[in-house]
């Protein structure tokens, strides 16, 4: 269940931040789960040691996890624009 759960809730969190970053129409729903799940590990190690608070990958649910794992899947598709493009967004 907590797969499912994760599944969801990163995908869920890839979608916002494409739609933050207006790259929504360049992704898919497979694509919106891996930016997610990958955003919450780059939120959980960039950072959760500035302010304490897990992430979604470390089984914490909760608000400031689900806004760690945003801010984490927000610089992961800024650095994928800014390899892509040359400039960030």
């Amino acid at each position: 269940m907590n797969l499912i759960i994760w599944l969801v809730v990163g995908g869920l969190i890839g979608w916002v931040a494409s739609k933050i970053m207006r790259t929504d129409a360049q992704q898919g729903v497979i694509l919106n789960v891996v930016v997610g799940i990958i955003g919450a590990a780059l939120g959980g190690w960039l950072v959760s040691p500035l302010i304490g608070v897990g992430t979604i990958n470390q089984g914490v649910f909760s608000l400031g996890a689900l806004v760690v794992s945003l801010v984490g899947a927000i610089i992961l598709l800024a650095i994928v624009n800014l390899f892509r493009r040359g400039t960030p967004r």
